[in-house]
């Protein structure tokens, strides 16, 4: 089964807890502090693997979690850091997103690697917290959360030439003609409900990889027929071969399935229309097909290659393929080599979140809540007296007290965080 388009939840490994521990050696009194931190939670890591073709593998497992860091141990030893979780994916894989719409990834070449969500930090051990005025702090840190998000994963067919055309011109049939490639073919239409790949090798040794697109109707780019589920492979082509039934066997004029075809394209990504393009007049031992390609040519007024062709009985064939393949010759490849595929980190300035926010539920009770105060209070051990006191004097210092006289609350009132609940006490 073909599958291009997946959501999927990913959530990193959290970091591990630290610790609180103290040096108990013989004849060493007041052996101070011995908490070591804790390992940093697994990233998410897509990489690319040149011999997938499909997204399948998420089809039946949408949820991914990396592993957790060990936690920290006495002797001020660290925490084993975690490996990371790396998910093979096709060439041509965009992650996307679901929240924001943003690309977080675009993997083109093989053993590209692209991490999705990052590991959390490890916890500190009361090692980390001792000072002249407190030597043997009680206290460590729990781990940071790793990040987690609902992405959007999509595959965008890496081809050297495309075929794109109404349903029934003979896409599939040309195909399975000059590949051997096996693609269904039945006098109906959508017979093709998934791309198909075949490699063509011409008589004099050159090669190249060319997609069968399910056909595409008029509408495609606003969810019309099936089209617009596989317009993103085109995407990647290199060469578009226009393939139109130039006999019109089922009553359309053949010059408007062109002018059709190329609006669709058109109104999915205007960049299509700057690529190049050649036209495969299939089914020309058809009566009229002779006929309709003179008037098609006349009406075509643009320098685009038309190539008379029979994919039923193999005529022009040969040509054909030629011409693809010189215009391949002379057209730069898409996906770029691996010693080419560079991080690229653009610096940018972002408005920084704003570290708690207050509202109100329909109890009366306060609820505080913001990624920077709620990491805080996931990192606090509770346990612990003065780790509380820790978390108290942060969010004093973030101005929460503050905030929250300033909207009425009163000594006794109840305050939320996450499921927790608290007094504010005066």
């Amino acid at each position: 089964m073909f599958v291009d388009q997946v959501s999927v939840y990913v959530k990193a490994g959290d970091g591990g807890n630290g610790l609180v521990a103290y040096r108990r050696e013989k004849y060493v009194p007041k052996g101070g502090p011995a908490g070591g931190d804790g390992g940093n939670g697994g990233d998410i890591v897509f990489e690319v693997d040149e011999g997938l073709n499909t997204l399948m593998d998420f089809r039946y497992n949408r949820h991914f979690k990396g592993k957790r860091g060990e936690n920290g141990m006495s002797k001020t030893q660290h925490g084993k850091n975690s490996a990371p979780l790396v998910i093979p994916v096709p060439p041509g894989t965009s992650v996307i997103d679901e929240e924001t719409e943003e690309v977080i990834a675009d993997l083109i070449a093989h053993k590209q690697r692209a991490v999705i969500v990052r590991g959390g930090r490890g916890g500190r051990g009361n090692t980390r917290f001792a000072t002249p005025r407190n030597p043997a702090p009680d206290m460590a840190e729990n781990g940071e959360p790793g990040q987690e998000r609902n992405i959007k994963v999509e595959l965008k067919l890496i081809a050297d030439v495309g075929l794109v055309g109404f349903p029934s011109v003979g896409k599939s049939t040309f195909l399975s003609v000059v590949s051997a490639a096996k693609p269904k073919i039945a006098d109906y239409h959508f017979t093709t409900l998934a791309p198909n790949l075949g490699v063509i090798d011409t008589s004099d040794h050159r090669s190249f990889v060319m997609a069968d697109l399910p056909g595409l109707i008029e509408g495609a780019h606003e969810g019309i027929g099936l089209g617009h589920q596989f317009l993103r492979h085109v995407e990647r082509t290199r060469l578009i071969v226009h393939v139109i039934d130039m006999a019109g066997t089922e009553g359309r004029d053949p010059f408007e399935d062109f002018v059709k075809i190329n609006q669709e394209l058109k109104e999915y990504d205007m960049k299509l229309t700057e690529r190049p393009q050649i036209i495969a007049a299939n089914k020309m031992d058809m009566p009229g097909a002779s006929d309709n390609l003179t008037l098609f040519k006349e009406q075509l007024g643009e320098d685009i290659p038309v190539y008379e062709i029979s994919a039923l009985t193999k005529e022009g064939l040969r040509d054909i393929l030629f011409a693809i393949a010189d215009q391949l010759d002379a057209i730069p490849k898409v996906a770029p080599k691996m010693e080419e595929v560079e991080e690229k980190v653009i610096y940018r300035y972002t408005k920084e979140d704003a570290p708690f926010k207050i509202t109100r539920d329909d109890d009366g009770a306060y609820v505080l809540s913001g990624d920077k105060i709620e990491k805080l209070f996931k990192m606090t051990d509770f346990a612990r007296d003065e780790a509380v006191q820790r978390f108290s004097r942060q969010i004093r210092g973030m101005g929460v007290d503050k905030e929250l006289r300033e909207r009425g609350a009163k000594d006794g009132d109840i305050i939320r965080l996450l499921d927790f609940e608290f007094e504010f006490i005066e």
